[in-house]
């Protein structure tokens, strides 16, 4: 097995064969100015990256709505994905319709860009249900909040469908942080022994809230730690929504053709704090944040297709609002207030209720009923 340095393949189907180590620096298609380099036949179709920009436009708006929404006191909390929106966007337009999705915490514009209602997304942090919607309708997984443990249920599904004879890629979006826990190392390794059609995406935003990469890891990248395993390791420029499209749609292909797992470093970063609770005064500078905000991926995108002429003002004006659009209607639905019933905390506990179950129920609803916030009980 050979140990020179990978990275993705020069088409969407060519395989890379048993090259693990990544390259030395991020690749990318589109620099941070806006300009192609590399082979320009390795883009993706103009359309493609204008839908591309098109969502990563609207998830922005989202994301600002949503941490609106959190200092409003709608939502319990909300990390936002400022920044990190070429991966957010560009991982899951490059999944096929049938693949499944196993997002995180961070990862709530991955969801609404995969087609999940954007009220649904937030009743997590919402306080509402642990899992808003229905994770078969999108084959979205619920969002994963403690580190790592997503993984294993990616390779869990992967395997199993493999078994079956289905064709399904499970991609799994993690945090540089979550690279250090165990469970990361266990799903990694099943997958290669396995061969299992799981593609790792690791979003490098620079720390595991406060804890900078250099605190967690010596390896050269975090792409590095597949060589291990037998895992191809992919080192990419995360700001690039081209480059990582294309990267993920390459490791979906090769995951599908039987050649088993990718593992991804996203080069990005993480503009606000890690999430409303958080001050991230205390271990960054201005500076380091100035610098990546320069290289905001969505900057990058626009003047890659105003140069191409696909965007002018007035196509960007018309996106704007759209945006402004969803956005507004995410505000009102989210300001209405929800009506909770308290029997559902005990209604998915088990598939049929148990007897000490249902008697705790009714001696809940009873005590409310009581106290005057409930009617009736539940038989």
């Amino acid at each position: 097995m050979t140990t020179t340095a990978s990275h993705p393949p020069t088409s969407p189907v060519e395989p890379i064969g048993v090259d693990l180590l990544p390259s030395t620096e991020p690749w990318r298609l589109i620099d941070p100015a806006g300009a192609p380099v590399g082979d320009a036949g390795r883009l993706p179709a103009e359309e493609t990256l204008f839908e591309l920009y098109r969502r990563m436009v609207i998830g922005r708006r989202f994301d600002a709505q949503a941490t609106a929404l959190t200092k409003q006191g709608r939502l319990a909390v909300y990390p936002s994905s400022r920044g990190q929106d070429a991966c957010e966007v560009g991982a899951v337009l490059a999944l096929r319709e049938h693949d499944w999705l196993f997002p995180t915490y961070r990862d709530s514009v991955a969801i609404v860009t995969r087609g999940v209602d954007p009220v649904e997304v937030l009743s997590l942090l919402r306080g509402q249900w642990h899992c808003g919607y229905d994770p078969y309708q999108h084959r979205v997984a619920p969002q994963c909040t403690p580190l790592a443990t997503n993984t294993l249920h990616a390779v869990g599904l992967a395997h199993a469908a493999r078994l079956k004879g289905e064709d399904t890629v499970a991609l799994v979006l993690l945090g540089d942080g979550a690279t250090s826990e165990g469970d990361t190392h266990e799903a990694l390794n099943f997958a290669a022994v396995w061969k299992a059609p799981v593609v790792f995406l690791v979003q490098n935003n620079g720390y595991a809230i406060s804890v900078p990469l250099d605190k967690q890891t010596a390896a050269p990248s975090l792409a590095h730690k597949g060589v291990g395993y037998g895992v191809p390791g992919w080192l990419i420029d995360g700001n690039d929504a081209a480059a990582v499209y294309t990267t993920v749609r390459a490791a979906v292909e090769r995951a599908a053709r039987g050649e088993g797992p990718t593992l991804i470093e996203a080069s990005t970063y993480r503009i606000e704090a890690h999430t409303n609770a958080d001050d991230a005064t205390r271990y960054r500078d201005s500076d380091e944040v100035a610098f990546w905000l320069a290289r905001d991926p969505i900057d990058r995108l626009n003047t890659y297709l105003r140069a191409a002429g696909r965007l002018d003002d007035g196509g960007e004006e018309r996106l704007r609002a759209e945006a402004e659009q969803f956005a507004a209607a995410l505000r009102d639905r989210m300001n209405a207030d929800v009506a909770l019933d308290p029997a559902e905390l005990f209604a998915h506990v088990y598939s049929e209720p148990t007897r000490p179950l249902i008697e705790q129920r009714n001696d809940l609803l009873a005590e409310l009923r009581d106290a005057g916030e409930t009617e009736g009980g539940v038989r």
